[in-house]
Formats: C-alpha cells, sequence, structure tokens
C-alpha cells in the first residue's frame, strides 16, 4: 500500500501551469479551472490532479467538450476500466461506456434512467468496486438533476466510539440484486436480468470499515442500496446497526450537493464517498456518460 500525505494547502485554491483547483466550501469537492481534457494531460498536471482527487474526493472538470474515447483515455490514465452488468445500455462502440438518461425513444429507454437512486458507492458489490467514476454530462433538465455526495472518512470520524467498536473488523454482505426487484416495479429501465448477468454479480462480503488504499485514511462502506446484512449477526441486530450506519453516513454536514452545467464532468472517488441522483422531472430529459475506474479489493 503506497500512502500518500494530505498536501499542506488542501484547504486554499492552487494554481500551476495554468490549472486552478478550488476547493468548494464545504465538506467536500473541488473545481478544476483551465484544463482541457481533449488535449494531452502531462504527467504533472496529471499529478496534480490526482493528488486533488485524493483530497477532495469529487473533482468538477467545467466546460469538457470531449468525446467517448477522450472520456476513456483520461479514465484509463487511472486504472483499467470496468463495464457494467447491464450492457443494454452501453454506447453503441463504446463498451466502456454507460448511458445514464431517463430519455425513451421508440418505446425503448436509451439508458439507465434511475441510477443513483439510493445511496451507493459504485460497483461495491464487486470483489473488486470501483477506485473511481467519471460522468460527462451530454443533455440536461432545466430543473432538476442534481447530484449529491456524501463524504464517508467524516462519516467515521465522527461516529460515535461504541458504534466505532460494534463495527470495526466485522464484514458485511453487498448485491447488486438487494434493490433490484423493487427498482424493477417502479421504472422501465431495469430488464429482466439473464442466467449470465446474475453470475457476474454475485454477493461479496466487503470489510463495513475500509482503508483508503492510497491515503490510509478510514471510511464506512456501507450503502442503503447494496449492503444487506452484517456477516455473523443476528438479523434483527444486522438490520439495526445497519439503519443506524446509513442514517448517520448521509449527513446534511456530510453532503456535496452538485448542480450541473452544460459539459460538466464530474470525477469522484467510490473509496471516499457515496453518491445520490437527486431526481429529475419526469418531462424533462437528462443524459450522462459515466466510465468506471477498477480499484483495488478492500480492506
Amino acid at each position: 500500500m503506497t500512502i500518500l500525505s494530505p498536501t499542506r494547502d488542501a484547504s486554499r485554491e492552487a494554481v500551476d501551469s495554468g490549472i486552478t483547483i478550488r476547493p468548494f466550501d464545504g465538506p467536500l469537492g473541488a473545481e478544476v479551472i483551465g484544463l482541457e481534457l481533449s488535449r494531452p494531460l502531462s504527467q504533472a498536471d496529471f499529478a496534480r490532479i490526482h493528488r486533488a482527487h485524493l483530497d477532495y474526493h469529487v473533482l468538477v472538470f467545467r466546460d469538457q467538450h470531449i468525446t467517448p474515447d477522450e472520456q476513456i483515455a483520461f479514465s484509463k490514465r487511472f486504472g483499467p476500466l470496468q463495464r457494467h452488468v447491464l450492457h443494454q445500455f452501453a454506447l453503441d462502440g463504446h463498451p466502456e461506456v454507460l448511458i445514464v438518461s431517463n430519455i425513451v425513444e421508440n418505446g425503448k429507454p436509451i439508458g439507465l434512467g434511475d441510477a443513483g437512486h439510493f445511496w451507493h458507492s459504485d460497483l461495491s458489490y464487486k470483489e473488486k468496486p470501483s477506485l473511481g467514476s467519471m460522468l460527462h454530462a451530454q443533455e440536461l433538465p432545466a430543473t432538476g438533476g442534481d447530484t449529491l455526495f456524501a463524504n464517508q472518512h467524516l462519516a467515521w470520524d465522527t461516529l460515535p466510539t461504541h458504534l466505532k467498536q460494534a463495527i470495526e473488523g466485522r464484514k458485511a454482505e453487498h448485491t447488486y440484486l438487494a434493490k433490484y426487484a423493487e427498482l424493477q416495479k417502479r421504472s422501465p429501465w431495469r430488464p429482466n436480468l439473464t442466467a449470465e448477468q446474475i453470475a457476474q454479480v454475485k454477493p461479496v462480503e466487503q470489510p463495513i470499515v475500509r482503508t483508503h488504499p492510497e491515503t490510509g485514511r478510514k471510511a464506512l462502506f456501507v450503502s442503503e442500496h447494496f449492503t444487506t446484512r452484517i456477516i455473523d449477526m443476528p438479523e434483527d441486530e444486522s438490520r439495526a446497526l445497519l439503519d443506524e450506519l446509513f442514517a448517520h453516513s448521509v449527513q446534511p454536514a456530510f453532503v456535496y450537493r452538485h448542480a450541473w452545467r452544460d459539459h460538466d464532468m464530474v470525477f469522484w472517488d467510490n473509496r471516499s464517498v457515496m453518491h445520490l441522483a437527486a431526481g429529475t422531472p419526469d418531462d424533462q430529459r437528462r443524459k450522462l456518460y459515466r466510465t468506471t475506474i477498477e480499484g483495488d479489493a478492500p480492506f
């Protein structure tokens, strides 16, 4: 494990090589200004972006006019990409890109319209969950469509001592299917899964408290969407404890709410945050392209 210490001036605006990294006035997040991802990124600039991603957990790149190929290329600089199990919603010719959209054409949804309906960390149900995800705005609604991010390092840091003692060293089960039937009943965006798809998302056990592999910071790693039970704990106790953790982990003091602008690219660290889609009115169109970077097995 390589541990990177925090930057000395993580709370101040940093400017170098024409790039400005401007932290938000909140519990996480920063805006990256002056960087065009359609152009080659020097190793020095990449190192600054990588460092900022670790410091702030969510980076917002403004006004990015990039192609799917360019999004894929930038994403791959952080690691290999993962493909979503709902391959039906992959962008044509770009299987690494998941279309996140509520648009229906010719009676069929073009993308996953209810993505982020519950708080979660992307692909926590995989043996190697996501390092991070990038979401690039293609078409935005006039109202709604915000995305919320909750800092899970702060959630751990502020957890009462008795709850820390109750969960440290324990594991919980994560499964993609936890809320699937419920979501399927309420929307047209959840097709029946094939046997092959179900085999791709077998339940896994993850530590309830995970250590960030690059910074060494601890974070809560459970979510209302994918976490079903605590291993080796009676069901009633498990349910009560998980509900308490879910409520604690998304307190307003831990949350940054992103109001999307045209051509925003947002890059978040799934090892540090959970996220939630605030919802889009039915009469408003929304379409974004997501790439997902593979991470390490949590510990």
